[in-house]
């Protein structure tokens, strides 16, 4: 009972320090003038403050201390955890930077390896990988920090490259981390690891209410850098894991995949915007509103999310091949749409 309470004080700290500290966030970007202009291709038409992401940072920070002061853990897991941290307080200079001055990718993605590599240091990594049909098979040593690089910077991006809508990439976070915290409790009795999916998740419930279509205040880089940080390495953190995070953000990450697919055949940088490639964008060309399409993200990573607690690994491997599919079944539909000519419809 006193960890069940512990866990629900988490969540408790984590929704109302974010849902207050949005407040002076919304008050700090609009005095510093980190503000985000519109520009064209993204469906945001106001001046907003960009500094949501501040919010979310000190919160999640204030409600992970608060779980491993009140759950024990072991020395190598309160090391890990301090890597963890290190790597989302590196978090803070890059965004600020991007936030003030849109820096160009290259910088971007060196800050991100950079990021990325101080969890690595404090053993959070990817050693083994577990597949349906031959068990767990380890990584040579020569891969494991090669892949694990791969799969934090791939999460950042993945998830900095879905916020182009109120409410879409919180919310989508807050799923996949209330799913990564059921495998975390049910599945391996992890109440230790469990604090930070349950952190992030309250994190991200306490800032949707100012995020939520029409918002009051956008995430920015330090968010949208520290969503995608924080559920890269959770899924790290307790093992068995990657597989649940690629199947409930299967949506998500073949968008994309897609879109930098797209802009690479085109010669353009995959990290570059502005192009209304993404599957939100393409959505709302169709016809649909913004929280018609955020609502409908919201299902789909819900939907494999349950399947990714309740499905074997060989489930889970056609489970993903199936997402795939049918995203890409979905987005060459409306590709050939959009070239027939579908309106955009103002929400």
């Amino acid at each position: 009972m006193a960890t069940e309470l512990s866990l629900a004080l988490v969540f408790a700290v984590a929704w109302l320090a974010t849902y207050l500290f949005s407040f002076l966030a919304m008050a700090a970007g609009r005095w510093s003038g980190i503000v985000d202009q519109p520009r064209p291709g993204e469906v945001q038409s106001r001046v907003l403050p960009r500094t949501g992401g501040y919010a979310l940072f000190f919160a999640f920070l204030l409600a992970t201390l608060v779980g491993a002061l009140l759950i024990p853990r072991s020395a190598q897991e309160s090391w890990r955890l301090l890597g963890v941290l290190l790597g989302a307080l590196a978090i803070l200079p890059l965004a600020i930077l991007d936030d003030k001055r849109r820096l160009a990718p290259l910088p971007q993605l060196i800050g991100q390896i950079a990021i990325a590599s101080i969890p690595i240091a404090f053993g959070v990594v990817v050693d083994s990988i577990t597949t349906p049909f031959w068990g767990v098979i380890p990584f040579p040593a020569w891969l494991v920090v090669p892949f694990t690089l791969f799969w934090i910077v791939g999460m950042i991006n993945t998830i900095n490259l879905i916020d182009v809508m109120d409410g879409l990439a919180s919310g989508v976070t807050a799923i996949a981390a209330l799913v990564l915290f059921a495998r975390s409790i049910f599945d391996f009795g992890q109440y230790d690891i469990a604090i930070l999916p349950l952190a992030l998740a309250g994190c991200c419930l306490g800032f949707l209410p100012h995020n939520w279509h029409p918002s009051r205040i956008i995430m920015g880089s330090s968010g949208a850098l520290l969503l995608g940080y924080s559920l890269a390495v959770m899924a790290i953190m307790g093992g068995a894991k990657v597989a649940t995070a690629l199947l409930v953000l299967g949506v998500p990450i073949a968008d994309v995949a897609w879109v930098i697919a797209r802009r690479l055949a085109s010669g353009r940088s995959p990290m570059k915007g502005g192009d209304q490639r993404h599957l939100p964008h393409r959505l709302r060309l169709a016809g649909l509103s913004q929280r018609q399409i955020v609502l409908t993200f919201y299902l789909l990573c819900a939907v494999f999310g349950l399947a990714a607690i309740g499905l074997s690994s060989v489930q889970k491997l056609f489970a993903f091949v199936a997402v795939a599919a049918v995203m890409a079944i979905i987005l060459r539909g409306l590709a050939r749409g959009e070239h027939n000519g579908s309106g955009v419809r103002q929400d």
